[in-house]
């Protein structure tokens, strides 16, 4: 899970352990990747249960691919979900459902705007290693994934129900994120995760 970024438009708070349904937007996503042989936190120091194997990118707030470098180092699987630390929504089906779809390098969530979902998607861990440069200065995520085979997946959204890639990078996000939460409202597509 990519769990860094200044957070700047929330008042450089925590982003991902701001609550949403009544636990921590990072807790959601732990949760639904609980399945996963091993899970890493990529950002600052926080809190994070027990197994949790938490790091930091170099140089830290580096961004999502120095944040990606630095937890593939440490992944000794052969497929790897690469996830955001924001997604209050995020289920263990569709993470499955993902897996279940990868048949080249990676797979990844469009949402309903037709726009990838960078920070929502399963990978190869061998192809994707290799994709990611060894450092230098920063590059984006659109980039770096720019070289594989990806296949995209637009899942289903049951009526009523907030969208999987719903994250949180506003206050008024996050008070969409929490009304729906409660069911006050449908947190549908707020856009896609910059990279």
């Amino acid at each position: 899970m990519l769990a860094g970024g200044r957070a700047a438009r929330l008042g450089g708070q925590a982003k991902p352990q701001l609550e949403v349904g009544g636990r921590s937007m990072l807790d959601a996503v732990l949760a639904a990747a609980a399945g996963a042989t091993i899970r890493i936190v990529v950002g600052p120091p926080q809190s994070v249960p027990p197994g949790v194997l938490l790091l930091r990118e170099q140089p830290p707030g580096g961004g999502p691919v120095a944040a990606m470098r630095a937890g593939l180092a440490h992944v000794t699987t052969d497929v790897v979900a690469v996830l955001a630390a924001d997604l209050p929504f995020l289920t263990a089906d569709l993470l499955e459902q993902l897996r279940a779809e990868l048949t080249d390098d990676g797979v990844l969530v469009v949402d309903e705007g037709g726009r990838d979902q960078l920070l929502l998607g399963v990978w190869r861990t061998a192809p994707l290693r290799a994709a990611v440069p060894d450092g230098g200065g920063p590059t984006s995520m659109r980039r770096v994934l720019a070289p594989l085979a990806v296949r995209r997946l637009r899942p289903a959204i049951a009526e009523g129900r907030p969208a999987p890639w719903t994250d949180c990078d506003t206050p008024a996000d996050l008070a969409r994120a929490r009304a729906a939460a409660h069911g006050d409202a449908i947190g549908r597509d707020k856009g896609p995760h910059r990279g």
